[in-house]
C-alpha cells in the first residue's frame, strides 16, 4: 500500500468531508492522520452517519482533485480521480489508481484524463456528464471543480468558506 508522506500533507490544498445527518449537511476538515491513502480517507469517511455516504473533497498542490465517498461499514469506497496521470508524482493519488486497479507509467504522463466513477455524485446533483465537463474545463483548479460540486450539492458557500475560496 502507498503511504502519502508528510511533505505532500502540506501540499494539501483542501481536505473536507460532508456529510448529511438528519437532512442537514455537516462539513468538518478531515484529519491529516486520515489522508494517507484512499483506504485510510474512506475509513474515516464511515465514521459519519450519513446513509447516502459521507463524502471526501480534496485538492492537491492545484494539480488534481480526489473525490472519495463510502456508504458507512463493510460497503464499497467509490473514487474520482480526477488527473491520472498524477499517480507518477504523488503518493495519494497513486492510491487511488492503485484502488482503482489501474497502472499508470511515467510514459503515461501526458495521457491526461479521470480515473474512477464519474456518476460519484450524480445523485447529489452532478451527473456523470457534467462531472466529466468539468474536470475538462482548463480554466478551473482542482478545488474550483469541488467548489461546484459542492454548490450543486447544496452546501457550496460553506465549502468555499472552509477551502479559503471566497473572495
Amino acid at each position: 500500500m502507498v503511504e502519502i508522506t508528510d511533505a505532500e500533507v502540506q501540499e494539501i490544498d483542501v481536505a473536507v468531508v460532508a456529510y448529511r445527518d438528519e437532512g442537514t449537511w455537516h462539513l468538518a476538515e478531515l484529519p491529516d492522520e486520515a489522508l494517507g491513502s484512499v483506504e485510510s480517507i474512506g475509513q474515516e469517511l464511515r465514521r459519519y452517519p450519513d446513509r447516502d455516504g459521507a463524502l471526501a473533497l480534496i485538492s492537491v498542490a492545484e494539480d488534481f482533485s480526489l473525490l472519495v465517498r463510502s456508504r458507512g461499514a463493510g460497503a464499497g469506497v467509490r473514487v474520482l480521480l480526477s488527473d491520472a496521470s498524477a499517480a507518477t508524482d504523488w503518493h495519494l493519488a497513486r492510491s487511488a489508481t492503485d484502488h482503482l486497479g489501474l497502472e499508470v507509467e511515467e510514459d503515461d504522463e501526458d495521457e491526461v484524463g479521470p480515473a474512477g466513477d464519474l456518476g460519484i455524485v450524480s445523485d447529489l446533483g452532478v451527473d456523470a456528464t457534467e462531472m466529466g465537463e468539468l474536470l475538462d474545463d482548463d480554466e478551473l483548479f482542482p478545488d474550483e471543480v469541488l467548489s461546484e460540486v459542492a454548490d450543486a450539492a447544496g452546501f457550496g458557500p460553506r465549502f468555499d468558506l472552509l477551502a479559503g475560496l471566497e473572495d
